[in-house]
């Protein structure tokens, strides 16, 4: 898990006419958008975001309390990507298409090329190497150009998580995600939205050598 933008947007205005993200396959993993109309994708979705890791570690925004919520947030989730702010996917098996988690680029800054990534993974998928496996497949489409295989084209990509989230900072380096540094009070204790904590940045430009994972 790592930490993620969670903005707002208004469920009434339709989403625009993005570019969609292309599909993402490898790894045993099939990586496809999150479907806001979706029961078996909202219920996956509220799993997620109010299993008690996830909530350790994150504190989004706007909390997920029911599936009503998690339907909103999910749309929000489904209109950043139509925007072109952010490129969220559902992580799912791809023998059987049963959603394992979620992965998103989030934040994409077109002017300086640069994104943040963060992630989850449901509790029964876990000790999979799920959340490695999708992180090296995003990191790969998201720092290559667009010319090369529908590339995102960014030149950096960020991945941050509280400090004290051992298992997020072994995938990020696993990923080649180096560790930069620990900025200070710059996320939400869990949980409150008027305390802080500090958390470790780490961060892959295009330019680094391809990870083997």
């Amino acid at each position: 898990m790592s930490h993620a933008d969670d903005s707002h947007f208004d469920h009434r205005v339709p989403a625009p006419a993005g570019h969609p993200s292309p599909d993402l396959h490898g790894h045993g993993l099939h990586l496809r958008p999150w479907d806001p109309d979706s029961e078996a994708d909202v219920e996956a979705w509220f799993r997620g975001r109010t299993d008690p890791e996830f909530r350790r570690w994150n504190t989004p925004l706007r909390i997920t309390t029911d599936l009503d919520s998690a339907r909103d947030s999910l749309s929000d989730t489904a209109w950043n990507t139509a925007e072109g702010t952010a490129a969220s996917y559902c992580v799912t098996d791809a023998a059987t298409g049963t959603p394992l988690g979620h992965i998103g680029v989030n934040l994409i800054n077109p002017v300086m090329k640069s994104a943040r990534v963060g992630y989850w993974v449901l509790p029964e998928a876990r000790g999979r190497r799920v959340a490695t496996h999708a992180l090296s497949l995003v990191a790969r489409w998201a720092l290559t150009e667009p010319g090369q295989s529908l590339g995102l084209g960014l030149h950096r990509l960020e991945l941050d998580h509280a400090v004290g989230h051992d298992s997020s900072c072994h995938i990020a380096e696993r990923c080649g995600f180096r560790y930069e540094g620990t900025l200070r009070g710059a996320m939400w204790e869990a949980g409150r939205h008027d305390a802080y904590r500090d958390m470790h940045l780490h961060a892959r430009l295009a330019a680094d050598p391809d990870v083997d994972v």
